[in-house]
């Protein structure tokens, strides 16, 4: 441990934080990787600094885990384990099913004990179907046994060691406060920080690789031998592929609406042609009435001038009145002459 401590004071060893800081990315990275190709992490804390960080963090990013006591031979006689387990997955059916109130008390207080033991002790492992790919260790001095068995099935350990530890014995050695809840509770949330990491970028492989499935689908080659893809015409390049005759009728549609606008020109012309039976209708002249000037030709467009003509009639209509007197002056003098 010599190459991790910066120094010594007042009799206790300073471990220098730049080295674990440098193996704590190193560790991160090896699970993270791990996790990724689908691999399980163990994690092990029995101390009792230990115990609730293990649980916690083993718990949220879905890892087993043994924080009460290493048994003798969990990884090496694993299948004696997995035996235990699955009595323990019985025990716990009969219980939800209510059989330990149909059975005698002393017998279903027994059972009740051995459920609670295998539970404390195997509870963390119940999900694991398998040997684990690597451990996770803090405290390596107290957890000996787990790394003498991970170190005989050929399993990476990455441990947490303190000063007082031989970091030789692990594959990847963090050098740090064994003793510390807080230190603890860092290591194990940076060491799941790490699993759920490498859930994603697993997660998001597969996804990747299920899209460049789809797409290189329609290019692998069909049942007769020809890929589906290339339909272009012998020498043929994409251009010449595009829908040109097609766009030709599409065009020659716009252009026919275009006549529409001089349709619109006869019904402007026609509207001055409604003044003319106007001055057709104007009632003519009496004879010996003072002519009136003509009525001013209506002008083409022009809206205010066509109603004009038509008041110029009425108001010269009592004209003929004073031309009834013009005879009756005449025959004056030819009946005084008889008189005579």
């Amino acid at each position: 441990m010599r190459r991790y401590i910066l120094g010594e004071r007042s009799n206790t060893h300073v471990i220098n934080l730049k080295e674990t800081l440098k193996s704590l990315d190193e560790s991160y990275a090896f699970v993270r990787d791990l996790v990724t190709r689908g691999g399980t992490l163990l994690f092990v804390g029995t101390k009792k600094q230990s115990q609730d960080p293990v649980a916690i963090y083993a718990k949220l990013c879905g890892m087993p885990f043994v924080n009460e006591r290493w048994l003798g031979g969990m990884l090496t006689n694993f299948a004696t384990v997995s035996s235990r387990v699955k009595k323990l997955q019985e025990l716990e059916a009969m219980r939800a099913a209510g059989d330990f109130d149909a059975m005698p008390k002393k017998e279903a207080l027994q059972l009740t004990r051995e459920t609670a033991k295998l539970q404390r002790n195997l509870g963390g492992m119940r999900d694991m179907a398998r040997l684990p790919d690597a451990i996770f260790v803090i405290d390596t001095k107290k957890e000996q046994i787990a790394i003498t068995e991970a170190r005989k099935l050929g399993l990476p350990v990455v441990a947490v060691v303190d000063t007082n530890c031989d970091p030789d014995v692990v594959s990847f050695a963090i050098p740090g406060n064994d003793d510390a809840i807080r230190a603890s509770t860092i290591m194990c949330r940076v060491m799941a920080e790490a699993v759920i990491e490498g859930r994603y970028m697993a997660s998001q492989a597969s996804v990747a690789a299920t899209q460049g499935a789809s797409q290189a689908s329609p290019g692998q080659p069909s049942s007769d031998g020809d890929a589906t893809e290339p339909v272009r015409a012998p020498g043929g390049s994409p251009a010449n592929l595009s829908p040109a005759p097609a766009a030709a009728p599409v065009a020659t549609p716009a252009a026919t609406p275009a006549p529409v606008a001089p349709a619109q020109a006869p019904a402007a012309a026609s509207a001055p042609v409604a003044p003319a039976p106007e001055q057709a209708q104007a009632p003519a002249p009496v004879a010996g009435s003072v002519p009136s000037a003509p009525a001013p030709a209506p002008v083409a467009g022009s809206v205010a001038s066509a109603p004009a003509p038509a008041p110029a009639p009425v108001s010269e209509a009592p004209v003929p009145a004073p031309a009834a007197p013009a005879p009756a002056q005449a025959e004056a003098p030819a009946t005084g002459s008889p008189g005579a």
